[in-house]
């Protein structure tokens, strides 16, 4: 078992997210978005800049006329878009490294944490259910708790894989027998360190264990079922593999058919080719 107290101490050695992340976020979550104040938040970012302008211009965005300035970009993508941009722009990095506990090569968790994001989405518009605020960026951070295990905590993971196919029991109970707590959990501590939204961390936290947080959160319930079909596409498996259960009672109670289930995972691997290219082509 591992202290909290250890834990948070691990937590201040992560660079935490750019006070901007926030800033853009206090501005989405205005009455009125200042779209003007948006922009001159981020045009002092030449980088960052560079960045919305390829993003807004690639085919994943499909713009017919070529955007070139920095208003205009946040205008046709909207303020939600500009807050998941710049949140994926500061975390691609961290979550392209290499997840040393949980034996993921570089890259591969990124692709994980993208195509939960994709499908979360996805399975908001098949469902025909409002697409949550920031479902998006909830499924990037989805799994940002395995870094803090596998990369800041000295922690024997083998305990936690021999616990789990000893006891058949999911991979996150066996973290939680082993360690004390899951990497949803300690990624929603981190979260609440870096003072993101509550929505976000409530998901982060829960989305291996529906039951325990709340099974009517449609956040909850499409990153949970994303996160699945992501891994048994094969995007961002480690030592911990497919020991993990999918709650299939909410197939049932949502219609997820298996129709739904592969419309997603096909649109995950085709969305995820556009993506690369939209940014790593920069």
């Amino acid at each position: 078992m591992i202290k909290k107290e250890n834990i948070l101490s691990k937590i201040k050695e992560i660079p935490a997210i750019p006070a901007i992340v926030m800033e853009i976020y206090e501005i989405v979550n205005s009455p009125d978005v200042d779209f003007k104040r948006l922009s001159e938040i981020v045009k002092y970012d030449p980088a960052l800049v560079a960045y919305i302008l390829k993003v807004v211009n690639s085919a994943y965005y499909g713009s017919i006329k070529p955007i070139d300035d920095i208003r205009q970009a946040v205008v046709r993508l909207g303020a939600t878009k500009i807050f998941e941009i710049v949140t994926m722009y500061f975390l691609t990095p961290t979550l392209s490294k290499e997840v040393k506990g949980y034996d993921i090569p570089p890259g591969k968790l990124w692709e994980h944490s993208v195509t939960t994001a994709i499908g979360a989405e996805r399975l908001a518009d098949l469902l025909g259910v409002r697409k949550p605020d920031y479902l998006y960026t909830t499924g990037i951070l989805h799994d940002i708790g395995k870094i803090v295990i596998g990369n800041y905590l000295n922690i024997d993971i083998s305990k936690v894989i021999d616990y789990s196919i000893s006891n058949c029991v999911p991979y996150n109970e066996a973290e939680r027998e082993v360690i004390g707590i899951d990497h949803g959990e300690i990624g929603g501590m981190l979260l609440e360190a870096w003072e993101l939204p509550e929505s976000i961390i409530k998901v982060v936290k829960g989305h291996h264990d529906i039951n325990r947080y709340n099974e009517n959160n449609i956040s909850l319930i499409c990153v949970h079922i994303s996160d699945s079909i992501s891994r048994i596409v094969g995007f961002g498996m480690g030592v911990d593999g497919l020991f993990y259960r999918a709650d299939c009672s909410l197939l049932k109670k949502y219609k997820i058919t298996s129709k739904v289930i592969e419309k997603t995972a096909s649109f995950m691997i085709d969305e995820l080719e556009k993506i690369k290219v939209s940014l790593f082509s920069l």
